[in-house]
């Protein structure tokens, strides 16, 4: 990994450079809700992908409850991570998505770490996140930042309290 991994929130300046990356290095189904539209990057996904980060703008306390952030890492966007507010007072969801070539670098669980600190500014005290078995990379980010595990069927809940000691890296 070259540079510090940092987090900006997503607006106009780096939603585009967010959707190249997504476009160029990521499945449309792992960087968005699904869509009626032609498969692949068509123009009608793209414009999809637009509408659902720039509904969050107004993150946690607007109507989607959502925080969206660019990944950062050597200056340039490499991926998407968010918080959305459960029902659950003081409990934010967390998803994540990096282009190929940002996995297996440690920024995934970089960038985990720095949603965690935004997570406890704003005064939450759990995070957690819903993936597959088969996700391994995602697994592994969760662990490295103290996420317990519990596996029911074929999702993958887990929980990171952030009252916690952190592991050490």
């Amino acid at each position: 990994m070259t540079g510090a991994v940092r987090l900006e929130p997503v607006d106009e300046q780096n939603l585009e450079p967010l959707l190249s990356v997504a476009v160029a290095e990521a499945e449309p189904a792992d960087v968005m809700p699904p869509v009626a539209a032609p498969a692949g990057w068509s123009h009608a996904r793209r414009e999809a992908f637009r509408e659902f980060h720039r509904a969050s703008f107004g993150g946690l306390d607007a109507a989607t409850r959502t925080a969206m952030y660019a990944i950062m890492a050597g200056g340039e966007v490499v991926g998407m991570i968010r918080m959305t507010r459960r029902d659950e007072p003081d409990v934010v969801e967390v998803g994540m998505w990096l282009g190929r070539s940002a996995r297996g670098q440690g920024i995934g669980a970089a960038a985990l770490r720095e949603l965690l600190n935004l997570a406890a500014a704003a005064g939450m005290r759990v995070v957690v996140a819903d993936t597959t078995p088969e996700n391994r990379g995602a697994l592994s980010v969760l662990e490295k930042c103290g996420a317990k595990l519990r596996e029911d069927d074929d999702r993958v809940h887990a929980e990171i309290h952030l009252d916690a000691t952190p592991p050490a890296l």
